[in-house]
């Protein structure tokens, strides 16, 4: 029996023909104009892969690994979420399937289910269903991502759950959006709509018929495409529209808005009233604008097969530079073979995060380069530590290492081998364990009088950013930043460390650990072992990337 007392609407997203056609993007873009209607919007995402989070999937295949507030690591596609939004995700926010079988497993294994048979339907479609209602607490529309495409064996069960969600909170209180691929052909000149049928027909034997269809097209296409579609599928005309590709993500609301969307929506949540799009207008034009003076930053990165493994990161330099009035050119540096011409190139340099042995000397040439020759450099996580083993060996430790590289076969270790980045206590023994790191959002006190204080102190007193940052009694400034790693700087070692060039900026709350570190006699050399970029959003850029940025206007 439909649920009459509901007062959150739900909109489900599917995709049909091949997966990264844009759901993500589209259903943040949904997402961002009914939050510019004035509603409270979450989102979720569920993905039909066995993993039973995203911490342990390949970046070069699945792109960056995200984390929320609350420390799960997740899909990039939680990162489009939050930058569309403005809001934080949370763990409800990602539901795989391995978790969810895994939860299964263990109730039954505990005997939960009271010996009854455990099956597809009704456990995991209950769990499922479970699932989105406490990730849509308290909102107002909360619209769900269904990865892959319909038709994929491991994502039946997802499709099932939400058309069974329907008759719980009553179909009126759910909209189904279908997103589809119509590829152009081009030996025969044109476009080919029977792949989209077909997933169309797909969904509509899975008992599901969609509200509004999507359709994604290389360039803009004649109107008679989508009725065509519509013709073959059983789907109102209007409800069919086309969204071709365009320069900005960023802009994918507008063409949205520009598609009829909006009196579908309008009539699904019950009011007409008009976006509030000002905000993402400007941004918009910032974006787009071709500016007189250029900068170029280089990305000392391992894993360059795929834009996306640093998504958040080259958005967060795109949002500063745009927010600068400067173009910006991301010149893809590869960690392994990475050598001074390149790194004397760019006007500044960025060492992202990641994993292993492969590429981190690369990494600490490029830190060692910024200290002896100015270069303005910004460090995230193992950039941080990169920038420590750098400074440590600057002063005297020629065989600074880290214990990570202690891991891998591959690795020469020196007679005089110093292990500047050390594992956490609390965290040996889990170093092939997924789901076990410092995750999520961690405090840390930043010391009166350093630059990395001033910046975010600055923020603070403009009113410009940040949740979390707020002014001590001391006059050292506490600031909250997400995390994801497993080794920490070696405090044993911290007059080399200074030596080298480096200072400890900020620390955890305890000060057992080194959060911040910078460069105090650097133009802009400041590190930190947190993911700052996870917290930046375009219309509130992180006060690092703004500042480093800023920096580079400045002296390019």
């Amino acid at each position: 029996m439909a649920n009459k007392n509901t007062k959150c609407k739900y909109i489900f997203v599917t995709g049909g023909v091949l997966s990264g056609v844009g759901k993500g993007i589209t259903a943040a873009s949904m997402g961002a104009i009914l939050k510019a209607k004035g509603y409270k919007v979450t989102m979720q995402k569920c993905d039909p892969y066995l993993n039973v989070d995203a911490g342990l999937l390949n970046p070069v295949e699945h792109g960056e690994c995200f984390v929320t507030h609350d420390g799960v690591e997740t899909d990039l596609d939680l990162g489009h979420y939050e930058r569309f939004l403005d809001f934080e995700t949370n763990k409800y926010s990602i539901t795989l399937s391995g978790g969810i079988y895994k939860e299964l497993i263990e109730r039954e294994r505990a005997g939960g289910f009271h010996g009854k048979t455990v099956q597809l339907v009704p456990h995991f479609t209950d769990l499922v269903q479970e699932k989105i209602r406490k990730a849509s607490a308290g909102s107002d529309i909360h619209i769900v991502e269904i990865g892959g495409t319909v038709g994929d064996y491991e994502g039946l069960p997802f499709i099932e759950a939400i058309r069974l969600f329907a008759n719980s909170v009553g179909r009126r209180n759910c909209l189904y959006l279908s997103v589809v691929y119509v590829p152009w052909i081009n030996t025969s000149k044109e476009l080919k709509t029977k792949p989209a049928q077909n997933a169309l027909k797909d969904l509509r034997g899975f008992g599901i018929i969609p509200d509004i269809v999507c359709v994604r097209t290389e360039k803009p296409c004649d109107r008679k495409i989508c009725e065509k579609i519509a013709a073959f599928s059983g789907i109102s005309s209007d409800a069919v529209v086309n969204l071709p590709d365009i320069q900005s993500v960023y802009d994918v609301p507008f063409n949205v808005l520009k598609s009829g969307v909006l009196e579908i929506l309008n009539d699904f949540v019950g009011d007409d009233k008009q976006p509030d799009m000002k905000k993402w207008e400007k941004f918009s034009k910032m974006r787009n604008k071709n500016h007189d003076q250029t900068i170029t930053v280089g990305l000392v990165a391992k894993y360059v097969g795929n834009e996306d493994t640093y998504i958040c990161v080259t958005e967060a330099l795109k949002a500063a530079a745009a927010h600068h009035d400067v173009n910006l050119d991301i010149k893809w540096i590869n960690a392994e073979t990475v050598t001074d011409e390149q790194l004397a190139s760019v006007d500044g340099i960025v060492v992202p995060g990641g994993f292993g042995l492969r590429g981190v000397e690369g990494k600490i040439a490029a830190a060692t380069y910024a200290l002896e020759h100015d270069k303005p450099y910004l460090g995230l996580c193992l950039g941080l530590q990169a920038a420590c083993i750098a400074a440590a060996r600057r002063g005297g430790l020629k065989g600074a290492g880290s214990e990570e590289f202690l891991n891998d076969e591959n690795y020469k270790k020196p007679k005089d081998f110093k292990n500047v980045i050390y594992i956490m206590a609390d965290q040996k023994g889990k170093e092939q364990t997924g789901g076990t790191m410092r995750l999520g959002d961690y405090d840390a006190i930043l010391k009166k009088g350093t630059k990395t204080a001033a910046i975010y102190q600055k923020e603070y007193d403009d009113k410009c950013y940040i949740d979390g940052t707020e002014p001590l009694k001391s006059g050292d400034v506490k600031v909250v930043e997400r995390h994801r790693h497993r080794y920490e700087v070696n405090q044993k070692y911290l007059k080399e460390i200074e030596k080298g060039g480096l200072i400890v900026s900020g620390a955890s709350r305890d000060g057992k650990l080194v959060e911040f570190v910078e460069a105090p006699d650097k133009t802009f050399f400041i590190a930190t072992q947190a993911h700052p970029e996870f917290k930046s959003r375009p219309l509130a850029v992180h006060p690092l990337f703004y500042h480093f940025v800023k920096t580079l206007t400045i002296i390019s």
